[in-house]
């Protein structure tokens, strides 16, 4: 019996989820035509982009460059069997910024920013923060959910943008300073293969990625219930799920790109 119960558990949990997932599509149908009414909370979202923005300057920016260093060093074993040297640049570039800098970038947002989200959000629900502004005749929904979304959506492809300058810029220090590669070649080899949808496929995936977390986290943290307990449970159910719908909304990007010849 031990057996039906291992192999039968996914599928439990999958229906359990299958209703919230219906919650959620169905709370945010009626939340969007919101992103487009009046008033246009322009502070909150400037308020929102500097705690989601730039203040994952300093996490981001150590990310990118230890990525970078590392990705340099790992290639030039594999390149150097081949006397491939010189296109480690333009494999560095690419891989950067078409894949590692949006995913790495994203996942040191959601665990900064979409976690104290959740648990702001969550902490203001069970401290019944959230009831008293809409008795207070404001529409919570809108006040707290679409300034954080519209935040993280636009703070994010910008922190992507950075992680790929500071990665790109410490693989070719390594490169050209430590691993002593020709520094002239590994610029002229990234300018003659480069093309611009190595730069702007990444930038848009960033988007999604931003969309989607701020989703997430908003969601979670909004219908968090069951005190400070519930608090904690809410924000590692958000980093979760955003991070795995991260990886997701990448692979379909990612087959679309590759389906369109980018």
């Amino acid at each position: 019996m031990w057996i039906f119960e291992l192999f039968g558990k996914p599928f439990v949990y999958i229906f359990k989820a299958l209703p919230e997932v219906g919650r959620f599509f169905i709370f945010y149908g009626k939340l969007f035509p919101l992103f487009f009414t009046p008033p246009y909370r322009g502070r909150e979202v400037v308020r929102h982009m500097e705690t989601i923005g730039v203040q994952s300057w300093g996490v981001i920016s150590l990310t990118a460059i230890f990525t970078g260093m590392i990705e340099a060093i790992q290639l030039y074993s594999g390149f150097k069997q081949f006397g491939a040297e010189n296109f480690m640049g333009y494999t560095i570039f690419v891989s950067i910024t078409k894949e590692l800098g949006p995913v790495f970038a994203t996942l040191m947002v959601i665990s900064r920013a979409i976690s104290a989200m959740s648990a702001e959000l969550g902490t203001m629900r069970v401290t019944e923060q959230i009831d008293a502004i809409d008795i207070l005749g404001l529409d919570s929904r809108e006040y707290l959910l679409i300034p954080r979304i519209i935040a993280t959506t636009i703070s994010v492809p910008m922190l992507v943008i950075l992680f790929d300058f500071l990665a790109n810029g410490s693989a070719f220090i390594i490169s050209a300073y430590v691993l002593e590669l020709n520094p002239t070649t590994y610029e002229q080899v990234i300018q003659r293969l480069i093309s611009f949808s190595d730069i702007y496929t990444g930038v848009i995936k960033s988007i999604a990625f931003g969309f989607v977390i701020a989703l997430i986290g908003a969601y979670v943290g909004y219908f968090t219930k069951g005190g400070a307990k519930g608090v904690g449970e809410s924000t590692t159910k958000a980093v979760v799920l955003s991070s795995v719908s991260l990886f997701a909304v990448n692979y379909l990007f990612s087959s679309l790109f590759f389906v369109m010849g980018y």
